[in-house]
């Protein structure tokens, strides 16, 4: 029963029963204690003890409602700590939480350690759980989220893979964002990085590129060298290739592959002297230089090259040159396997 409905009924039933007493009996009755006469009416006497169980019934009531109020308080804070951690748990970013019900806390503290994945929209949750499972759900369907406007840019870490996810999300929508992770690569993960740098290796040209040469890997850069086309050779010259090949770690079939797309569309001389400059400063350039030697038929800068080597290097070239001085109409790629011919070598 509530308390205000008890206090007015036990007031109603007191006053009814003094009334009525007070109408059937108007006089007094006096009682001694301690000496003291306490001369009252009949009335009184009769409702005393209704008025001070009353006052105890009321304390008693007291007592336990503001128990069970603080309970239920305690019992709403943790249902709302519980919400702070399913919502942690549902970024991927699970936190520590105090909970004041042992009950509560005894099971939820899984939540501290534990990321919680939904797959699909859940109906009846808190607008705050609904928002942020409905967000995920997008980024997961490879949809792009502002999540500035969402309010939720600082809420992942670095590596949190649904922020991974989003931004890789954004790189297919927005090239812009490709080029703000290549000029500041240190701001986000490393898949997100090599991500952008794909990206960016099929879709930019020569002259963008270079300035992200510190950034780009080789097999990216094979990427960009293999679309130069004779219609448009995207910006590609000799200052751009060495500025790749001064900062990037070539390997001897790398070099190769170069020279195969370079001898296409550079000028014989031109593109004889840059790799002639390479293997100079590189030995592992030294098969793509005589590579070119041969596809140009310069058999006397073969024949130089290969007297300033050791005997028992480039053993196929020296092959194919002697059968060249003897007249043999072979081509190279008769004899060598150019791919291959880097594993037969110590350069590699």
């Amino acid at each position: 029963m509530k308390l205000g409905l008890y206090t007015f009924a036990a007031l109603a039933l007191i006053t009814i029963v003094g009334v009525v007493t007070y109408t059937l009996n108007p006089n007094n009755y006096i009682v001694e204690v301690m000496g003291i006469n306490l001369n009252f009416p009949v009335a009184a006497w009769i409702v005393l003890p209704m008025v001070v169980l009353f006052l105890f019934t009321v304390g008693h009531m007291l007592f336990y409602g503001l128990k069970n109020y603080f309970k239920i308080k305690k019992w709403q804070r943790d249902t709302d700590t519980l919400e702070d951690a399913l919502y942690w748990s549902l970024v991927n970013e699970p936190k520590e939480q105090k909970y004041a019900m042992d009950e509560v806390g005894s099971s939820a503290a899984l939540l501290s350690k534990a990321s919680l994945s939904v797959s699909d929209n859940i109906e009846g949750l808190s607008p705050r759980l609904s928002r942020v499972v409905n967000i995920i759900q997008k980024i997961k369907n490879g949809e792009y989220i502002d999540l500035k406007e969402e309010k939720m840019a600082k809420v992942f870490n670095a590596g949190n893979p649904i922020l991974v996810q989003n931004r890789l999300n954004c790189l297919e929508s927005d090239e812009k964002f490709v080029e703000g992770v290549m000029r500041a690569t240190s701001n986000y993960s490393e898949v997100v990085q090599k991500e952008a740098l794909e990206i960016f290796a099929r879709k930019a040209d020569f002259e963008a590129a270079r300035k992200y040469t510190k950034v780009f890997d080789v097999k990216n850069f094979l990427v960009m060298l293999n679309r130069v086309t004779s219609e448009d050779n995207l910006g590609l010259n000799k200052e751009v290739l060495s500025t790749f090949i001064e900062d990037l770690k070539l390997s001897c079939g790398d070099f190769i592959k170069i020279a195969e797309v370079t001898k296409k569309y550079f000028k014989p001389d031109e593109n004889l002297a840059l790799f002639n400059k390479y293997q100079k400063d590189n030995d592992k350039a030294q098969n793509a230089y005589l590579y070119l030697l041969f596809e140009y038929e310069l058999m006397d800068k073969v024949g130089t090259f290969l007297e300033e080597q050791e005997e028992n290097e480039f053993v196929k070239f020296r092959a194919l040159y002697q059968l060249k001085r003897q007249n043999a109409k072979y081509k190279l790629e008769d004899i060598i396997d150019i791919h291959s011919v880097c594993a037969e070598t110590k350069f590699l």
